[in-house]
């Protein structure tokens, strides 16, 4: 499976005023009825089809571009490996805290 060449940004706006908790299928329903890009159509096509609590929860399973507005250290892109997501969520996507060093050295 392919990403879609977008941003998470530019998938929730074409999400408009969804009422959450939504379907997959509510979601693509709500993108198309926005005029939401091909792109963003494909990259709401990729998540996985449960039910979404909120907007946080579909902006960490859709795929996009592991580039596109991420700015992730090493450190924590490994420990996006580490952890478990969402099935299906993308392992770009994962909550990424900083390592507890990181956090320390930015102090």
């Amino acid at each position: 499976m392919s990403t879609a060449h977008t941003t998470v940004d530019e998938v929730l706006a074409a999400l408009g005023d969804v009422d959450f908790p939504a379907d997959k299928d509510k979601l693509m329903r709500a993108a198309a009825e926005s005029g939401a890009s091909g792109e963003v159509r494909v990259a709401l096509r990729g998540i996985p089809p449960e039910e979404y609590a909120n907007r946080e929860e579909v902006a960490r399973s859709v795929r996009v571009d592991p580039d596109s507005d991420l700015d992730l250290s090493p450190a924590q892109r490994a420990e996006q490996a580490r952890q478990g997501g969402k099935h299906g969520q993308s392992q770009h996507l994962r909550e990424a805290p900083k390592p507890p060093v990181e956090d320390e050295l930015d102090r």
